[in-house]
C-alpha cells in the first residue's frame, strides 16, 4: 500500500479540474504539494484556498510543453521539500473537428501539452524518484479517447493514445530497472505508475483554447466540424455523472493499491473490447459510441453547426 501522509505531491494542471481535486485530496490526506499551472491567478487563487485549509504548499507557474520549465519545477520541489513521492502529469488540451481540417498548429498545440508535457514529466522526475529509494508513483493523464478512437476527436485522440503506450512502456521499463535490487530495497523504494483514462468529467477541457500560446493560434475562424465538435464536447463534459472530486478519490484508492489501469467509468469497457475485437477480427472499425446511446446522442452535428 502506498502511503500519503507527510509526502510530496507534484501536480500539473492544478489550478482547476483533475488538478486541483487532486490537490484537495492530496491535502485532506496530509501531503505536502507542488502545485503547477500555466494560469498564474488561478493558480495564486488554489494555493491561497489550500494554505487556508491548513495544506503546505507551494505554487510553480509552469508551461509543461517547455522542457525547462518542467525541470525548474522539479528543482523547486526538490528545493521546498527535499524529495517527490507522487507526480501527476495532468495537464492538458483539447482540439475537435475532422482530422484534415486540423492545422498545424493545432496538432502541435494538442501534442506539445498533452504528449510532451508528460514526457518532459517522466523524464524530470522518474530520475529523482529512483534515487531516492522510497516508495513513489507516477500517475499520467490519459482519457478513454486514449483507448477509443471517437469521430472528430483525432488531434485529441491521437494524443492520448500516445500517453496510453508511453505510460504502459514506462511501467515496463520501471519494472526493468528496479528488477535488480535487493529485496529489501525493492520492496522499500519502487517506484510505479498508473494511467489514468476517465470519460466525460465536468471541468475546464472544453474552454482549454483560451490557454493556447499566440504563437500556435489559427489565423483562419472554426470550421464547421470545428465548430460542432466545440459544442459536442461542452454538452458532454456538463452531462458527467461523475465529478473531478470523484476521479480524485478513485485515483488515490488506485495509487494507494498500486494498480496500474485506472479506468474511472467502467461502462466504457464493453466498447474497448468491441475495439479490441476489431483488430483481432480484422474487421473495419465500429462506431465508439454504437454501444453508448446516450453519448452517442451527443455527437458533432456536423450538417447544422454554424
Amino acid at each position: 500500500m502506498f502511503e500519503f501522509a507527510g509526502k510530496v505531491a507534484v501536480i500539473t494542471g492544478a489550478a482547476s479540474g483533475f488538478g486541483r481535486a487532486f490537490a484537495e485530496k492530496g491535502a485532506s490526506l496530509g501531503m505536502k504539494l507542488v502545485l503547477a499551472d500555466l494560469n498564474p491567478e488561478a493558480l495564486v487563487q488554489t494555493v491561497d484556498a489550500l494554505r487556508a485549509g491548513g495544506a503546505e504548499v507551494i505554487g510553480v507557474p509552469t508551461d509543461v510543453s517547455d522542457a525547462a520549465q518542467v525541470e525548474a519545477l522539479a528543482q523547486a520541489a526538490l528545493d521546498a521539500f527535499g524529495k517527490v513521492h507522487l507526480l501527476f502529469n495532468n495537464a492538458g488540451v483539447g482540439s475537435g473537428g475532422f482530422l484534415w481540417e486540423s492545422s498545424a498548429n493545432d496538432w502541435a498545440w494538442v501534442f506539445n501539452v498533452n504528449v510532451m508535457g508528460v514526457a518532459h514529466g517522466v523524464r524530470a522526475f522518474t530520475p529523482i524518484m529512483l534515487r531516492q529509494n522510497e516508495p513513489a508513483h507516477i500517475v499520467n493523464t490519459a482519457s478513454v479517447a486514449g483507448l477509443l478512437s471517437p469521430p472528430a476527436m483525432g488531434v485529441y485522440n491521437a494524443s492520448k493514445h500516445a500517453v496510453v503506450s508511453l505510460t504502459e512502456t514506462l511501467y515496463h521499463d520501471l519494472q526493468l530497472a528496479q528488477a535488480g535490487k535487493p529485496e529489501s530495497a525493492a520492496g522499500g523504494g519502487e517506484v510505479g505508475c498508473s494511467l489514468l483514462c476517465p470519460a466525460f468529467v465536468p471541468t475546464g477541457i472544453a474552454d482549454a483554447e483560451r490557454a493556447r500560446p499566440t504563437e500556435l493560434r489559427n489565423a483562419s475562424g472554426p470550421t464547421r466540424s470545428q465548430i460542432a465538435a466545440g459544442k459536442q464536447l461542452q454538452r458532454a463534459v456538463q452531462a458527467g455523472k461523475l465529478s473531478a472530486t470523484d476521479v480524485a478519490d478513485i485515483t488515490f484508492e488506485a495509487i494507494a493499491a498500486r494498480r496500474f489501469y485506472i479506468i474511472t467509468h467502467p461502462g466504457i469497457m464493453a466498447t474497448v473490447k468491441l475495439r479490441h475485437e476489431d483488430i483481432e477480427q480484422l474487421r473495419n472499425p465500429t462506431d465508439p459510441m454504437s454501444l453508448k446511446p446516450d453519448v452517442k446522442s451527443l455527437k458533432p452535428d456536423v450538417k447544422n453547426a454554424s
